[in-house]
Protein backbone atom coordinates (compact mmCIF):
# COMPACT_ATOMS: atom_id res chain seq x y z
CA UNK A 1 0.00 0.00 0.00
CA UNK A 2 1.37 3.68 -0.93
CA UNK A 3 0.74 6.00 1.63
CA UNK A 4 1.41 9.99 0.88
CA UNK A 5 1.34 13.04 2.74
CA UNK A 6 -0.18 15.81 1.35
CA UNK A 7 0.74 19.57 3.40
CA UNK A 8 -1.24 22.55 2.39
CA UNK A 9 0.57 25.54 3.97
CA UNK A 10 -2.08 28.41 3.41
CA UNK A 11 -2.86 31.99 5.06
CA UNK A 12 -5.55 30.69 6.91
CA UNK A 13 -3.73 27.70 8.21
CA UNK A 14 -2.05 24.17 7.73
CA UNK A 15 -4.10 21.33 6.23
CA UNK A 16 -2.93 17.21 6.28
CA UNK A 17 -3.97 15.11 4.05
CA UNK A 18 -3.59 11.09 4.72
CA UNK A 19 -3.70 9.25 1.25
CA UNK A 20 -3.69 5.28 1.04
CA UNK A 21 -3.40 4.34 -2.49
CA UNK A 22 -4.16 7.78 -3.93
CA UNK A 23 -7.80 7.46 -1.21
CA UNK A 24 -8.14 10.56 1.06
CA UNK A 25 -8.93 8.69 4.60
CA UNK A 26 -7.72 10.95 7.12
CA UNK A 27 -8.20 15.11 6.58
CA UNK A 28 -6.76 17.71 9.33
CA UNK A 29 -6.73 20.84 9.87
CA UNK A 30 -5.31 23.83 12.05
CA UNK A 31 -6.74 27.23 11.97
CA UNK A 32 -4.67 30.00 12.67
CA UNK A 33 -7.45 31.41 15.03
CA UNK A 34 -7.96 28.25 16.54
CA UNK A 35 -6.14 27.13 19.36
CA UNK A 36 -5.31 23.30 20.42
CA UNK A 37 -4.60 22.53 23.71
CA UNK A 38 -4.48 19.36 24.07
CA UNK A 39 -1.98 17.99 26.42
CA UNK A 40 -1.04 21.50 27.29
CA UNK A 41 -0.48 21.76 31.08
CA UNK A 42 -2.17 24.12 33.45
CA UNK A 43 -2.32 25.28 36.88
CA UNK A 44 -5.55 25.37 37.48
CA UNK A 45 -8.30 26.55 40.49
CA UNK A 46 -10.83 24.28 41.22
CA UNK A 47 -14.12 26.19 40.97
CA UNK A 48 -17.03 23.78 42.36
CA UNK A 49 -16.94 20.53 43.66
CA UNK A 50 -19.81 18.21 42.32
CA UNK A 51 -20.22 15.16 44.37
CA UNK A 52 -23.18 13.38 42.71
CA UNK A 53 -20.91 13.28 39.24
CA UNK A 54 -18.06 12.50 41.53
CA UNK A 55 -16.16 15.31 39.76
CA UNK A 56 -14.77 18.65 40.09
CA UNK A 57 -14.64 22.12 37.59
CA UNK A 58 -11.44 23.16 37.13
CA UNK A 59 -10.83 26.94 36.00
CA UNK A 60 -8.34 26.62 33.12
CA UNK A 61 -8.44 30.12 31.88
CA UNK A 62 -10.89 28.27 29.12
CA UNK A 63 -14.09 29.95 28.11
CA UNK A 64 -15.72 26.89 30.06
CA UNK A 65 -14.43 25.33 33.44
CA UNK A 66 -12.55 22.61 32.57
CA UNK A 67 -14.35 18.90 33.60
CA UNK A 68 -12.08 16.18 36.08
CA UNK A 69 -13.69 13.09 36.82
CA UNK A 70 -12.20 11.27 39.99
CA UNK A 71 -10.75 8.84 38.11
CA UNK A 72 -8.84 11.58 35.97
CA UNK A 73 -7.22 11.91 38.67
CA UNK A 74 -4.34 9.33 38.32
CA UNK A 75 -2.71 6.81 40.95
CA UNK A 76 0.10 9.55 41.86
CA UNK A 77 -2.36 12.73 42.47
CA UNK A 78 -1.03 12.81 46.46
CA UNK A 79 2.56 13.31 44.72
CA UNK A 80 1.55 15.35 42.12
CA UNK A 81 -0.23 17.35 44.63
CA UNK A 82 2.94 17.24 47.25
CA UNK A 83 5.16 18.68 44.43
CA UNK A 84 2.81 21.34 43.81
CA UNK A 85 3.13 22.62 47.40
CA UNK A 86 6.66 22.38 47.70
CA UNK A 87 7.18 24.00 44.10
CA UNK A 88 4.93 27.04 45.05
CA UNK A 89 6.36 27.23 48.52
CA UNK A 90 9.69 28.41 47.40
CA UNK A 91 12.64 27.66 45.64
CA UNK A 92 12.56 25.49 43.07
CA UNK A 93 14.96 23.49 43.71
CA UNK A 94 13.52 21.52 46.39
CA UNK A 95 11.17 20.62 44.20
CA UNK A 96 12.99 17.70 42.85
CA UNK A 97 10.94 14.78 42.21
CA UNK A 98 13.95 12.95 41.60
CA UNK A 99 14.56 12.96 45.42
CA UNK A 100 11.34 13.07 46.73
CA UNK A 101 9.12 9.98 49.05
CA UNK A 102 6.71 8.84 47.00
CA UNK A 103 2.91 9.46 49.11
CA UNK A 104 0.57 6.21 48.73
CA UNK A 105 -1.51 5.63 45.16
CA UNK A 106 -4.85 7.24 45.09
CA UNK A 107 -7.72 5.30 46.19
CA UNK A 108 -9.47 3.21 43.25
CA UNK A 109 -13.11 3.89 44.34
CA UNK A 110 -12.44 7.06 46.53
CA UNK A 111 -14.58 10.35 46.42
CA UNK A 112 -13.52 13.63 45.22
CA UNK A 113 -14.74 15.55 48.07
CA UNK A 114 -12.19 14.14 49.85
CA UNK A 115 -9.13 14.89 47.61
CA UNK A 116 -10.36 18.73 46.54
CA UNK A 117 -11.63 21.42 47.95
CA UNK A 118 -13.31 25.13 46.22
CA UNK A 119 -10.06 27.34 45.99
CA UNK A 120 -7.64 24.70 45.68
CA UNK A 121 -4.58 24.98 43.29
CA UNK A 122 -3.73 21.74 41.45
CA UNK A 123 -1.55 20.78 38.87
CA UNK A 124 -3.58 19.66 35.29
CA UNK A 125 -3.13 18.84 31.87
CA UNK A 126 -5.96 18.59 28.99
CA UNK A 127 -7.04 15.42 27.22
CA UNK A 128 -9.92 16.76 25.09
CA UNK A 129 -10.51 19.97 23.58
CA UNK A 130 -14.34 21.73 24.28
CA UNK A 131 -16.35 20.04 22.14
CA UNK A 132 -19.93 22.25 21.23
CA UNK A 133 -20.76 23.44 24.75
CA UNK A 134 -18.64 21.10 26.76
CA UNK A 135 -15.14 22.68 28.44
CA UNK A 136 -12.11 20.77 28.17
CA UNK A 137 -11.67 17.45 29.69
CA UNK A 138 -8.72 17.87 31.96
CA UNK A 139 -7.09 15.40 34.01
CA UNK A 140 -3.77 15.34 37.03
CA UNK A 141 -2.15 12.19 35.41
CA UNK A 142 0.35 14.26 33.63
CA UNK A 143 2.26 12.83 31.05
CA UNK A 144 4.40 14.33 28.13
CA UNK A 145 4.54 12.66 24.66
CA UNK A 146 7.64 12.22 22.50
CA UNK A 147 8.94 10.47 19.36
CA UNK A 148 9.60 6.98 21.07
CA UNK A 149 8.75 7.41 24.48
CA UNK A 150 6.14 8.66 26.95
CA UNK A 151 6.99 10.46 30.32
CA UNK A 152 5.15 9.67 33.35
CA UNK A 153 6.29 11.31 36.36
CA UNK A 154 6.29 9.92 39.87
CA UNK A 155 6.26 6.65 38.47
CA UNK A 156 9.20 3.99 37.62
CA UNK A 157 7.03 1.85 35.90
CA UNK A 158 9.17 1.26 32.27
CA UNK A 159 6.62 -0.47 29.56
CA UNK A 160 7.15 -1.96 26.15
CA UNK A 161 4.29 -1.42 23.33
CA UNK A 162 2.94 -4.33 22.78
CA UNK A 163 3.58 -3.95 18.79
CA UNK A 164 7.20 -4.81 19.58
CA UNK A 165 6.50 -8.51 19.29
CA UNK A 166 10.70 -9.01 19.75
CA UNK A 167 11.20 -10.61 23.41
CA UNK A 168 15.07 -9.54 23.23
CA UNK A 169 14.47 -5.69 21.77
CA UNK A 170 11.53 -5.39 24.45
CA UNK A 171 14.25 -6.53 27.26
CA UNK A 172 16.60 -4.29 25.27
CA UNK A 173 14.75 -1.03 25.08
CA UNK A 174 13.78 -1.63 29.12
CA UNK A 175 16.99 -1.57 29.98
CA UNK A 176 18.20 0.90 28.06
CA UNK A 177 15.72 2.91 29.38
CA UNK A 178 16.12 1.69 33.15
CA UNK A 179 20.00 2.78 32.57
CA UNK A 180 19.52 6.94 31.43
CA UNK A 181 15.90 7.37 33.09
CA UNK A 182 16.06 9.37 36.44
CA UNK A 183 14.36 8.38 39.43
CA UNK A 184 10.49 8.55 39.38
CA UNK A 185 9.79 9.06 36.16
CA UNK A 186 8.27 6.00 34.43
CA UNK A 187 8.44 5.57 30.82
CA UNK A 188 6.21 4.02 28.04
CA UNK A 189 7.81 2.76 25.30
CA UNK A 190 6.11 3.34 21.98
CA UNK A 191 6.79 1.19 18.53
CA UNK A 192 8.84 3.30 16.57
CA UNK A 193 11.29 3.37 19.37
CA UNK A 194 12.03 -0.45 18.22
CA UNK A 195 15.77 -0.58 17.00
CA UNK A 196 16.63 2.78 17.92
CA UNK A 197 19.86 3.36 19.10
CA UNK A 198 21.08 4.68 22.75
CA UNK A 199 21.68 8.45 21.56
CA UNK A 200 18.40 8.81 19.43
CA UNK A 201 15.70 7.28 22.74
CA UNK A 202 18.28 9.37 25.10
CA UNK A 203 17.59 12.50 23.43
CA UNK A 204 14.09 12.28 23.20
CA UNK A 205 13.94 11.84 27.02
CA UNK A 206 16.02 14.78 27.83
CA UNK A 207 14.09 16.83 25.47
CA UNK A 208 10.58 15.26 28.13
CA UNK A 209 12.41 15.93 31.07
CA UNK A 210 12.71 19.68 29.79
CA UNK A 211 8.89 20.36 29.70
CA UNK A 212 8.59 19.01 33.26
CA UNK A 213 11.68 21.24 34.41
CA UNK A 214 9.85 23.95 32.82
CA UNK A 215 6.97 23.97 34.84
CA UNK A 216 9.13 23.41 38.00
CA UNK A 217 11.01 26.27 37.75
CA UNK A 218 7.37 28.04 36.09
CA UNK A 219 5.70 26.92 39.80
CA UNK A 220 7.12 29.64 42.33
CA UNK A 221 5.69 32.28 40.07
CA UNK A 222 2.47 31.27 38.83
CA UNK A 223 -1.13 32.40 39.41
CA UNK A 224 -4.17 30.21 38.14
CA UNK A 225 -4.98 30.21 36.37
CA UNK A 226 -2.44 29.94 34.03
CA UNK A 227 -0.93 27.55 31.37
CA UNK A 228 2.64 26.37 32.00
CA UNK A 229 3.84 24.23 29.44
CA UNK A 230 2.00 23.86 25.32
CA UNK A 231 1.76 20.75 23.50
CA UNK A 232 3.42 21.10 20.29
CA UNK A 233 1.43 22.90 17.65
CA UNK A 234 -1.53 20.63 16.19
CA UNK A 235 0.11 20.02 12.93
CA UNK A 236 3.40 19.02 14.39
CA UNK A 237 1.73 16.36 16.49
CA UNK A 238 -0.30 14.77 13.73
CA UNK A 239 3.08 14.88 11.27
CA UNK A 240 4.81 13.17 14.89
CA UNK A 241 2.32 10.55 15.38
CA UNK A 242 1.28 9.35 12.10
CA UNK A 243 4.58 9.64 10.01
CA UNK A 244 6.50 6.38 9.65
CA UNK A 245 9.10 4.79 7.78
CA UNK A 246 6.25 3.41 5.44
CA UNK A 247 4.93 6.62 3.72
CA UNK A 248 6.07 6.55 0.17
CA UNK A 249 5.64 10.52 -0.40
CA UNK A 250 5.53 13.40 1.82
CA UNK A 251 4.58 16.39 -0.48
CA UNK A 252 4.80 20.28 1.32
CA UNK A 253 4.23 23.53 -0.59
CA UNK A 254 5.93 25.88 2.43
CA UNK A 255 10.18 25.68 1.89
CA UNK A 256 10.76 26.31 5.74
CA UNK A 257 8.39 23.07 6.49
CA UNK A 258 9.58 21.19 4.01
CA UNK A 259 13.39 21.60 5.33
CA UNK A 260 11.91 20.88 8.74
CA UNK A 261 10.61 17.61 7.75
CA UNK A 262 13.39 16.59 5.86
CA UNK A 263 15.58 16.81 8.85
CA UNK A 264 13.10 15.52 10.58
CA UNK A 265 12.83 12.55 8.36
CA UNK A 266 16.69 12.14 8.24
CA UNK A 267 17.01 12.21 11.79
CA UNK A 268 14.66 8.87 12.04
CA UNK A 269 14.78 7.08 9.43
CA UNK A 270 18.28 8.02 7.51
CA UNK A 271 17.60 6.06 5.14
CA UNK A 272 14.25 8.12 3.73
CA UNK A 273 14.87 11.79 3.68
CA UNK A 274 14.10 11.70 0.36
CA UNK A 275 10.52 11.01 0.35
CA UNK A 276 10.15 14.85 1.61
CA UNK A 277 9.16 16.96 -1.65
CA UNK A 278 8.84 20.69 -1.51
CA UNK A 279 6.12 21.13 -3.83
CA UNK A 280 6.78 24.21 -6.44
CA UNK A 281 3.58 24.17 -9.07
CA UNK A 282 1.44 26.77 -9.69
CA UNK A 283 -2.01 24.66 -9.23
CA UNK A 284 -2.64 24.39 -5.80
CA UNK A 285 -1.29 20.91 -3.87
CA UNK A 286 -4.65 19.88 -3.20
CA UNK A 287 -6.16 20.47 -6.82
CA UNK A 288 -2.85 18.31 -7.98
CA UNK A 289 -3.51 15.38 -6.15
CA UNK A 290 -7.05 15.22 -6.36
CA UNK A 291 -7.26 15.91 -2.89
CA UNK A 292 -10.13 18.95 -3.09
CA UNK A 293 -12.40 16.75 -5.58
CA UNK A 294 -12.35 14.10 -2.94
CA UNK A 295 -13.29 16.34 -0.21
CA UNK A 296 -15.98 17.64 -2.02
CA UNK A 297 -17.42 14.26 -2.96
CA UNK A 298 -16.95 12.56 0.60
CA UNK A 299 -18.26 15.20 2.83
CA UNK A 300 -21.89 15.59 3.19
CA UNK A 301 -24.95 14.02 4.21
CA UNK A 302 -25.02 12.00 1.15
CA UNK A 303 -21.83 10.05 -0.03
CA UNK A 304 -22.14 7.75 -2.82
CA UNK A 305 -19.85 5.10 -4.06
CA UNK A 306 -18.88 4.46 -7.67
CA UNK A 307 -21.05 1.35 -7.75
CA UNK A 308 -23.99 2.94 -7.34
CA UNK A 309 -24.37 2.36 -2.90
CA UNK A 310 -24.69 4.95 -1.41
CA UNK A 311 -24.81 6.51 2.44
CA UNK A 312 -26.59 9.13 4.23
CA UNK A 313 -24.75 10.21 6.94
CA UNK A 314 -26.47 12.28 10.08
CA UNK A 315 -24.43 13.92 13.08
CA UNK A 316 -25.98 15.42 15.74
CA UNK A 317 -24.16 15.78 18.99
CA UNK A 318 -24.28 12.59 21.19
CA UNK A 319 -25.00 10.36 18.01
CA UNK A 320 -23.93 9.17 14.28
CA UNK A 321 -26.31 7.42 12.41
CA UNK A 322 -25.76 5.87 9.20
CA UNK A 323 -28.16 4.52 6.50
CA UNK A 324 -26.52 2.31 3.55
CA UNK A 325 -28.62 2.57 0.59
CA UNK A 326 -27.91 -0.09 -2.65
CA UNK A 327 -28.91 2.22 -5.11
CA UNK A 328 -28.92 0.69 -8.26
CA UNK A 329 -26.60 -1.96 -7.09
CA UNK A 330 -29.23 -4.25 -6.47
CA UNK A 331 -29.81 -4.99 -9.98
CA UNK A 332 -26.47 -6.76 -10.15
CA UNK A 333 -27.77 -9.78 -8.53
CA UNK A 334 -30.63 -11.71 -9.22
CA UNK A 335 -30.01 -13.68 -5.20
CA UNK A 336 -31.50 -10.75 -2.56
CA UNK A 337 -29.39 -12.05 0.18
CA UNK A 338 -25.70 -12.43 -1.91
CA UNK A 339 -26.56 -8.64 -3.40
CA UNK A 340 -27.20 -7.18 -0.21
CA UNK A 341 -23.66 -8.87 1.66
CA UNK A 342 -22.11 -7.46 -1.59
CA UNK A 343 -23.75 -4.27 -0.97
CA UNK A 344 -22.86 -4.35 3.56
CA UNK A 345 -19.32 -5.12 2.60
CA UNK A 346 -18.45 -2.97 0.28
CA UNK A 347 -20.58 0.11 2.10
CA UNK A 348 -18.57 -1.24 5.04
CA UNK A 349 -15.25 0.02 3.73
CA UNK A 350 -17.04 3.38 2.73
CA UNK A 351 -18.22 4.19 6.54
CA UNK A 352 -14.56 2.87 7.76
CA UNK A 353 -13.17 6.22 5.57
CA UNK A 354 -15.67 8.48 6.47
CA UNK A 355 -15.48 7.90 10.14
CA UNK A 356 -11.55 8.83 9.80
CA UNK A 357 -12.19 10.85 7.82
CA UNK A 358 -14.54 13.02 9.42
CA UNK A 359 -12.79 11.96 12.39
CA UNK A 360 -16.49 10.95 13.97
CA UNK A 361 -16.50 9.99 17.84
CA UNK A 362 -18.91 9.17 20.46
CA UNK A 363 -21.65 6.56 19.03
CA UNK A 364 -22.31 5.26 15.96
CA UNK A 365 -25.32 3.64 14.58
CA UNK A 366 -24.71 1.97 11.12
CA UNK A 367 -28.14 0.47 9.69
CA UNK A 368 -26.73 -2.44 7.12
CA UNK A 369 -29.61 -4.28 4.98
CA UNK A 370 -31.09 -6.46 6.37
CA UNK A 371 -28.74 -10.09 6.08
CA UNK A 372 -30.74 -13.23 7.36
CA UNK A 373 -27.84 -15.68 7.17
CA UNK A 374 -26.08 -16.11 10.63
CA UNK A 375 -22.77 -16.51 8.79
CA UNK A 376 -23.38 -13.92 6.71
CA UNK A 377 -23.82 -11.37 9.14
CA UNK A 378 -20.56 -12.90 11.20
CA UNK A 379 -18.76 -12.09 7.38
CA UNK A 380 -20.00 -8.39 7.49
CA UNK A 381 -19.13 -7.78 11.51
CA UNK A 382 -15.47 -9.80 10.63
CA UNK A 383 -14.87 -7.27 7.61
CA UNK A 384 -15.88 -4.30 9.65
CA UNK A 385 -13.20 -5.11 12.28
CA UNK A 386 -10.64 -6.09 9.82
CA UNK A 387 -10.49 -2.35 8.20
CA UNK A 388 -11.14 -0.68 11.29
CA UNK A 389 -7.86 -1.92 12.74
CA UNK A 390 -6.07 0.51 10.33
CA UNK A 391 -8.04 3.39 12.80
CA UNK A 392 -5.69 4.60 15.34
CA UNK A 393 -8.29 6.14 17.48
CA UNK A 394 -9.86 3.40 20.42
CA UNK A 395 -12.95 1.59 18.98
CA UNK A 396 -15.71 -1.06 20.12
CA UNK A 397 -17.37 -2.68 17.30
CA UNK A 398 -20.30 -4.46 18.19
CA UNK A 399 -21.90 -7.85 16.51
CA UNK A 400 -25.31 -6.96 14.01
CA UNK A 401 -28.04 -6.67 16.30
CA UNK A 402 -31.42 -8.76 15.67
CA UNK A 403 -32.48 -5.16 13.75
CA UNK A 404 -29.59 -5.09 11.34
CA UNK A 405 -27.61 -1.89 13.24
CA UNK A 406 -24.16 -2.07 14.25
CA UNK A 407 -22.96 -0.17 17.04
CA UNK A 408 -19.57 1.35 16.91
CA UNK A 409 -18.30 3.56 19.72
CA UNK A 410 -14.77 5.43 19.30
CA UNK A 411 -12.65 8.02 20.74
CA UNK A 412 -13.54 11.40 20.88
CA UNK A 413 -10.93 13.74 21.20
CA UNK A 414 -11.71 16.49 19.18
CA UNK A 415 -14.98 18.29 17.12
CA UNK A 416 -15.88 16.25 14.41
CA UNK A 417 -14.14 18.14 10.87
CA UNK A 418 -16.76 19.45 9.36
CA UNK A 419 -16.15 20.68 5.58
CA UNK A 420 -18.95 23.15 4.01
CA UNK A 421 -19.06 21.98 0.54
CA UNK A 422 -22.34 23.70 -0.16
CA UNK A 423 -22.59 27.70 -2.40
CA UNK A 424 -25.12 30.55 -1.32
CA UNK A 425 -28.12 30.32 -3.23
CA UNK A 426 -27.20 33.28 -6.18
CA UNK A 427 -31.60 33.94 -6.50
CA UNK A 428 -32.34 33.64 -2.82
CA UNK A 429 -29.36 34.57 -0.74
CA UNK A 430 -29.63 32.48 1.53
CA UNK A 431 -33.17 33.41 2.82
CA UNK A 432 -34.81 29.98 0.81
CA UNK A 433 -37.23 32.63 -0.75
CA UNK A 434 -37.19 34.27 -3.58
CA UNK A 435 -39.72 37.49 -5.36
CA UNK A 436 -42.85 36.07 -7.13
CA UNK A 437 -42.36 35.80 -10.75
CA UNK A 438 -45.58 38.64 -10.93
CA UNK A 439 -43.20 40.91 -9.07
CA UNK A 440 -40.66 40.37 -11.57
CA UNK A 441 -42.56 40.85 -14.51
CA UNK A 442 -43.85 43.83 -12.42
CA UNK A 443 -40.15 45.07 -12.72
CA UNK A 444 -39.51 44.16 -16.76
CA UNK A 445 -42.37 46.34 -17.53
CA UNK A 446 -40.77 49.29 -15.32
CA UNK A 447 -38.23 49.06 -17.36
CA UNK A 448 -39.28 48.34 -20.54
CA UNK A 449 -41.17 51.86 -19.30
CA UNK A 450 -38.36 53.87 -18.83
CA UNK A 451 -36.61 52.30 -21.77
CA UNK A 452 -38.80 53.96 -23.93
CA UNK A 453 -39.83 57.32 -22.49
CA UNK A 454 -36.73 58.41 -21.13
CA UNK A 455 -34.34 56.62 -23.48
CA UNK A 456 -36.12 56.75 -26.66
CA UNK A 457 -35.43 53.38 -27.24
CA UNK A 458 -37.83 51.58 -30.22
CA UNK A 459 -36.46 48.11 -30.86
CA UNK A 460 -35.69 46.36 -28.26
CA UNK A 461 -34.55 42.89 -27.30
CA UNK A 462 -35.76 40.78 -23.81
CA UNK A 463 -33.70 37.93 -22.68
CA UNK A 464 -35.52 36.01 -19.85
CA UNK A 465 -35.37 32.92 -18.43
CA UNK A 466 -37.20 30.22 -20.16
CA UNK A 467 -40.18 29.83 -17.62
CA UNK A 468 -40.64 33.94 -17.71
CA UNK A 469 -40.91 33.45 -21.48
CA UNK A 470 -43.19 30.76 -21.39
CA UNK A 471 -45.39 33.38 -19.32
CA UNK A 472 -44.53 36.30 -21.38
CA UNK A 473 -44.94 34.99 -24.69
CA UNK A 474 -48.19 32.83 -24.08
CA UNK A 475 -51.34 33.75 -26.49
CA UNK A 476 -49.33 34.79 -28.97
CA UNK A 477 -51.29 38.10 -29.93
CA UNK A 478 -53.16 38.44 -26.87
CA UNK A 479 -49.42 37.35 -24.95
CA UNK A 480 -47.81 40.14 -22.46
CA UNK A 481 -45.13 40.68 -24.81
CA UNK A 482 -47.56 41.70 -27.46
CA UNK A 483 -49.28 44.12 -24.93
CA UNK A 484 -46.24 46.10 -24.23
CA UNK A 485 -45.70 46.45 -27.48
CA UNK A 486 -48.68 48.08 -28.58
CA UNK A 487 -49.07 49.96 -25.46
CA UNK A 488 -45.54 51.21 -25.58
CA UNK A 489 -45.19 51.86 -29.05
CA UNK A 490 -42.34 49.76 -29.55
CA UNK A 491 -40.91 46.71 -31.53
CA UNK A 492 -39.95 44.13 -28.62
CA UNK A 493 -38.75 40.74 -29.07
CA UNK A 494 -38.51 37.75 -25.94
CA UNK A 495 -35.78 34.97 -25.95
CA UNK A 496 -35.14 32.35 -23.21
CA UNK A 497 -31.44 32.42 -21.38
CA UNK A 498 -30.52 29.59 -20.25
CA UNK A 499 -27.56 30.08 -17.87
CA UNK A 500 -30.54 33.19 -16.37
CA UNK A 501 -32.03 32.23 -13.27
CA UNK A 502 -35.52 33.06 -12.75
CA UNK A 503 -34.87 36.55 -11.24
CA UNK A 504 -32.57 37.90 -13.76
CA UNK A 505 -33.13 39.37 -17.16
CA UNK A 506 -31.32 41.67 -19.47
CA UNK A 507 -32.27 44.45 -22.44
CA UNK A 508 -30.49 44.39 -25.97
CA UNK A 509 -30.63 47.65 -28.34
CA UNK A 510 -31.02 47.43 -31.63
CA UNK A 511 -27.49 46.72 -32.06
CA UNK A 512 -27.55 43.75 -29.77
CA UNK A 513 -25.55 45.43 -26.81
CA UNK A 514 -26.52 44.76 -23.52
CA UNK A 515 -28.32 47.88 -22.14
CA UNK A 516 -27.43 48.67 -18.49
CA UNK A 517 -29.94 49.69 -16.02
Amino acid sequence: MNKDLIIDVGTSGVEIALLEDKYLVELHQERNESSHIVGDVYLGLVKKIMPGLNAAFVDVGNEKDGFLHYLDLGHHFNSLNKFTRIAMGGDPNTAMIENMKLEPELEKNGKINTVLKQGQVILVQVTKEPISTKGPRIGSEISFAGRFLVLIPFSNKVSVSTKIKSIEERNRLKRLINSIRPNNFGVIIRTVAENKNVAEIDADLKDLIGKWETIRKKLPKALPPTKLVSEIDKSSAIIRDILSEEFTNVYVNDAELSEDLRSYVKAIYPDKDDIVRHYKMQTPIFEQFGVANQIRNAFGKVVTIRSGIYLVIEQTEALCVIDVNSGHRSKGSQNQEENALMVNLEAAEEIARQVRLRDIGGIIVIDFIDLNIVTNRKILYDKMTEIMERDNAKHTILPLSKFGLMQITRQRVRPVIDVDISELCPVCGGTGKIKSSVIVVDDIENDLKYLVREQNEKTLTLIVHPFIHAYLTKGWLNSRASKWSRLYKVKIKVEPGQKLNIMEYQFLNQNNDTIKL
